[in-house]
């Protein structure tokens, strides 16, 4: 018999649909309890109801309990530790694992002393804790909790995100691959884009940004009062190969968040051979080479990095190089994933 592993997840969330994918090819019985329903081939997923505003989750309690007593899995993990992992955290089924995603450790307890009790409370209940990045697990030793915690990040997946060769890719395009919500500055990386064309009137520059997200009204404004319209193309969210077709043709990708833990769209840029320019982050500093970081929101100061990849074409595929080279060693999905079946397994061989 299969091992049930039941997750708790936005379905949506391309993160929380390869893991399913990743423990379904490592045999395990896959379900999934949301409230962001989609469909992911070999998972049973479980509806809540729909959530609007952060005190939702108080009351979804029982309604998940519901369901993990009808699954009955031998295996609970919930992802995003200040929403899902409430969930699970209140259902009282062990083993219990946590994933945190970043804000939710790096941001969300900060907000009031209530949350940073609620925060703490939540990750007691947990047997294992993950995170992908120091930063999220030195955010989680702040908690003392009593179970395990492990870094474990996302990973690539190298088979589908690998480089193209740098001579097939026209001009200078830029690509951002966060979505369109504040603490990822697009405004930012249109402001600095700005600047460069008019740095580099000659350049045949071009940003590509996919992602989607709130902000996308605001974002076509400020391109079209830029007069970027014919510069700037919004793709919104893509599969994964849609995607790995707008990164093979782009020499640069641009991600530089106000917050974040280790940032699956970098890896992916990295393993395709782009050269990375990111936000001064420790999760950023563990990947990225310091001449390519910057300040979050310092449109000026991102625009020279830049402009240094664009003036000198040589470096930019080095650094791409570099990028590809590092993920090839460090940034394996099955490698990372193969760790997290292992932890399952000890997990449920522990009395």
């Amino acid at each position: 018999m299969a091992t049930h592993l039941c997750l708790l997840g936005d379905a949506t969330s391309p993160h929380v649909q390869r893991w399913a994918r990743e423990m379904l090819q490592r045999g395990y019985r896959v379900s999934l309890i949301t409230a962001r329903p989609a469909s992911i081939d070999g998972v049973t997923v479980r509806t809540i109801r729909p959530v609007q505003r952060s005190l939702d989750w108080l009351f979804r309690v029982q309604e998940t309990r519901r369901h993990v007593a009808e699954l009955a899995p031998d295996l609970l993990h919930a992802h995003y530790v200040t929403s899902y992992g409430y969930l699970a955290a209140r259902c009282g089924k062990h083993p219990l694992v946590m994933t945190a995603w970043g804000s939710d450790l790096l941001v969300t307890p900060g907000k009031s002393a209530w949350m940073r009790w609620l925060t703490g409370w939540i990750l007691r209940q947990a047997d294992l804790i993950t995170g992908d990045s120091a930063s999220l697990m030195s955010a989680v030793a702040d908690f003392r909790p009593p179970g395990a915690a492990e870094e474990i990040h996302w990973g690539v997946e190298l088979q589908r995100f690998h480089p193209v060769p740098w001579s097939h890719k026209q001009g200078s395009q830029l690509v951002s691959l966060r979505a369109w919500e504040p603490n990822y500055n697009i405004e930012t990386i249109i402001e600095a884009f700005a600047l460069l064309q008019a740095r580099l009137p000659g350049a045949d520059l071009r940003l590509h940004l996919l992602g989607g997200g709130s902000l996308e009204g605001a974002l076509r404004s400020q391109v079209h009062t830029a007069q970027l319209d014919n510069k700037v193309q919004f793709h919104g969210r893509l599969d994964d190969a849609g995607m790995t077709q707008v990164l093979g043709e782009s020499k640069i990708s641009v991600s530089v968040p106000s917050s974040d833990a280790t940032s699956v769209a970098m890896l992916e840029s990295m393993a395709c051979g782009l050269a990375v320019v990111a936000s001064e982050l420790q999760a950023n500093r563990h990947w990225i080479d310091a001449e390519w970081l910057v300040a979050a929101g310092d449109a000026t100061a991102l625009a020279a990095r830049l402009e240094a990849l664009i003036a000198n074409d040589a470096i930019a595929e080095q650094a791409g190089l570099q990028n590809t080279a590092r993920i090839a060693q460090d940034g394996d999905r099955a490698v990372q994933m193969n760790r997290m079946h292992a932890l399952y397994q000890q997990l449920l061989s522990t009395p």
